[in-house]
């Protein structure tokens, strides 16, 4: 029997090693993980009762194919969710589907409510041309934004830049209030400095244009109408977060054979005349060998380059200096808000509605805020009586944030709410929790323009697939990496025919197996 190595137990690792074994019986498949969890970055953290996600994953896929994989591992709730229940909200419902108050392997269907906080006001995610946006920013702001942005399309800049790729689809007005500096807080760089490949694979078609197209499309009788991804308003979340999902699928993994075995950081990755012939990795301190006749690759590209032998000095220091953007997520639980539940949307306790909230304020480090009693009532102990939140930032391993104790963040985190307007004085920290994530977001700068040479010889290595966010170097969404992942098995099978199509995920505007979501 041949041997499939996968490195990473996140959402591409336990894809690719799902799909090989329901596909294939010619292998024997082992998964390394440096970790003690599954998920990666997709991964759900329990805290005296209480989940946290570690990035806020919404589960909505444009393809089939995933959105079928996810509802196979977790089917759709066929009776209302405690919060639903509580309020009398309406949901869609599976016929003879499992009651999430009784199972628990259960999708629950969640109405997106997302937010950008500027100035202490609310204005909607994606930017919306509304009277709400118009009364915050104020008239004569909203008349430079739209003046802004005719000139942004009667001289459309060359897109060089990730603040070209802005300007062009909102103008300067509505990119220095809502992107500029979030932007710049997000990467550590300014969006002049980063490649516009982001954007393409981030925002896609959203624009001016297509928020207004949306907006008439809702008022109008349009059939087959597309929607973008940016813009959708409901999505699948699993009842205790995302890990679920990956636990799930990785117990189903196990039952048809494969192995996971974590604490177990791939170190080296030896390479003969374009072959991987083993891995060499630690494990509890010591160094092992494992041989593999296909590795599929969810490594971020610079540790599995740098693990390699006789690279070309070229590409090696185009691995090497491969940007990445680390990431602090820190768990607030309390008895209250200063924020007023001001939308129609009934939530338990009258809180604010949002999933996420979008931090614009230049004057603190925090970047979104998720509200984990929004995701699913089931994260929180007890969703009635307490708030429990995310504050998520991005840093950099070993700067001076990253350093920070549990404690220090804990403070932190309160401090910049209470700056914010969004936790009183009073309020009490019931509990407190931190995690910190290593290479969360690839970056889009110093040598990245020099991953297409990179790519082309990482494809030349017959038997290693690269799939993944970090194993491609690139900010893909969930079901994306699971497509790579998807791609690569089918790949393999199919004797190494096509590995571009691995690589073409999410790079095409209409990715070739996408559908248009009709309303």
């Amino acid at each position: 029997m041949k041997r499939a190595v996968i490195i990473g137990a996140g959402p591409a690792g336990i894809t690719a090693g799902l799909e090989l074994l329901k596909k294939s019986g010619e292998y024997e498949v082992i998964i390394l993980e440096e970790s003690r969890r599954i998920g990666g970055i997709s991964a759900t953290v329990s805290c005296e009762g209480n989940r946290m996600d570690l990035g806020g994953h919404r589960f909505f896929s444009k393809n089939k194919a995933v959105m079928r994989w996810w509802e196979e591992i977790l089917p759709l709730q066929g009776k209302p969710a405690f919060d639903d229940k509580k309020l009398g909200r309406k949901v869609e419902l599976l016929k003879g589907g499992p009651d999430p108050e009784t199972e628990d392997r259960v999708f629950l269907k969640r109405q997106r409510v997302s937010r950008i906080y500027y100035n202490q006001r609310f204005f909607d995610y994606p930017v919306k041309m509304n009277w709400n946006t118009v009364k915050n920013l104020g008239f004569f702001t909203m008349l430079q934004a739209g003046c802004s942005y005719l000139k942004a399309v009667i001289f459309r800049r060359e897109e060089k830049s990730l603040e070209d790729f802005y300007i062009n689809r909102f103008g300067k007005k509505i990119y220095s209030i809502f992107f500029e500096g979030y932007t710049e807080k997000l990467w550590g760089r300014h969006p002049r400095d980063i490649s516009p490949d982001w954007g393409a694979q981030r925002v896609k078609g959203l624009s001016v244009t297509a928020v207004i197209k949306d907006m008439l499309g809702k008022m109008l009788p349009v059939k087959n109408r597309k929607v973008e991804t940016s813009l959708i308003e409901n999505f699948y979340y699993p009842k205790f977060g995302p890990g679920q999902m990956w636990e799930e699928a990785a117990k189903r993994f196990l039952e048809l054979g494969g192995r996971i075995t974590f604490g177990c950081k791939v170190t080296g990755i030896c390479r003969k005349e374009g072959h991987i012939e083993k891995l060499i990795f630690e494990e509890n301190g010591e160094t092992k060998e494992l041989t593999a006749d296909v590795v599929f690759s969810s490594m971020p590209v610079k540790d599995l380059v740098g693990g390699m032998n006789n690279v070309p000095d070229k590409l090696k220091n185009i691995a090497k200096g491969l940007p990445y953007r680390d990431f602090v997520t820190v768990g607030i639980l309390t008895d209250r808000l200063k924020l007023r539940n001001e939308t129609n949307f009934k939530t338990l306790g009258d809180i604010v509605p949002d999933c996420w909230i979008y931090v614009q304020d230049r004057h603190v480090k925090m970047g979104r805020i998720q509200i984990f009693n929004n995701w699913s009532p089931y994260m929180v102990k007890n969703p009635e009586g307490t708030i429990w939140i995310g504050l998520e930032y991005f840093c950099a391993w070993g700067d001076a944030m990253w350093q920070m104790s549990p404690e220090r963040w804990a403070a932190f985190g309160r401090k910049e709410l209470i700056k914010m307007g969004i936790l009183s004085k009073d309020a009490p920290i019931l509990l407190s929790h931190c995690e910190k994530v290593k290479k969360a977001y690839p970056a889009y700068f110093d040598t990245y323009a020099g991953m297409p040479d990179l790519k082309k010889w990482l494809n030349g290595i017959d038997n290693l697939y690269c799939i993944g966010r970090n194993g491609q170097h690139r900010y893909n969404n969930m079901d994306h990496s699971m497509l790579t992942a998807m791609e690569a098995v089918d790949c393999l099978l199919l004797g190494g025919i096509g590995k571009e199509r691995i690589w073409n995920v999410n790079t095409e505007q209409e990715y070739h197996e996408e559908r248009q979501d009709h309303k």
